[in-house]
């Protein structure tokens, strides 16, 4: 079993690689696009999916990569991980995507405390991101053994593109993008509109995969399966 301090670490250092990886391949895809907005959402979009991949399979034996307030949240609630350890949890993360942003910024000479004035507001953006994380956590919750960090990754590279917000989907990520006036960037006023529908969002996907998982094990659902206690997310 691995001690709790080792886990905050774990979560801590994958917040903030996902944060740094987020963030600086945005303001790389900027600088290379020429002002075409598309061709740089396509390119954070493949560095982002494939740091995600990564960082899980780094992490997850670790802490279970949850890098994300949200998931550890239902984890917590499912009763699959000590609920006491949701507030260190919560910590560790914030503090990961603080640095994480800092991070970006040092590596591109940026000006390391700041905050982004690219206001992300409004009803669609809010749908938008209690989709996104609606369907991660579902995605999480139903992925089979070992399949969990591709899954997860596939899906927030397609959510990236599907939803108006370009698929936060984790409160930690909100968090630290406030701190970077970027490509990736949120107003830090856009933030608790944000943070709140991804909350709403984690509570629709926990509410979906109970309302599906007694009608698939019915079914004999090839997919089936028992929770090991480590789930991986954005």
């Amino acid at each position: 079993m691995v001690d709790l301090r080792s886990r905050l670490a774990a979560e801590a250092l994958g917040t903030a690689l996902l944060l740094a990886i987020v963030i600086g391949s945005g303001i790389m895809a900027e600088r290379l696009a020429g002002g075409n907005v598309a061709v740089a959402l396509l390119a954070n979009t493949a560095a982002t999916v494939g740091g995600l991949y990564i960082l899980i399979e780094v992490f997850g034996p670790i802490s279970g990569a949850h890098f994300n307030p949200a998931v550890r949240a239902v984890m917590a609630a499912r009763a699959e991980l000590p609920g006491s350890a949701l507030a260190p949890y919560i910590a560790a993360q914030l503090v990961g995507a603080v640095l994480g942003a800092w991070l970006a910024h040092a590596m591109f000479d940026m000006t390391i405390l700041q905050f982004s004035t690219k206001v992300r507001s409004g009803p669609g953006q809010w749908i938008a991101e209690a989709v996104a994380t609606a369907g991660l956590l579902l995605v999480i919750l139903r992925a089979p053994n070992g399949r969990a960090s591709s899954m997860v990754a596939a899906y927030i590279g397609a959510a990236y593109w599907f939803t108006a917000s370009t698929s936060f989907a984790n409160p930690a990520a909100a968090f630290g993008r406030m701190f970077s006036n970027s490509f990736a960037g949120i107003a830090p006023s856009s933030v608790p509109g944000f943070v709140l529908a991804e909350c709403a969002g984690a509570v629709l996907g926990l509410m979906l995969h109970r309302m599906l998982e007694p009608r698939l094990a019915r079914r004999g659902h090839p997919n089936v399966i028992e929770s090991s206690g480590e789930h991986p997310a954005d």
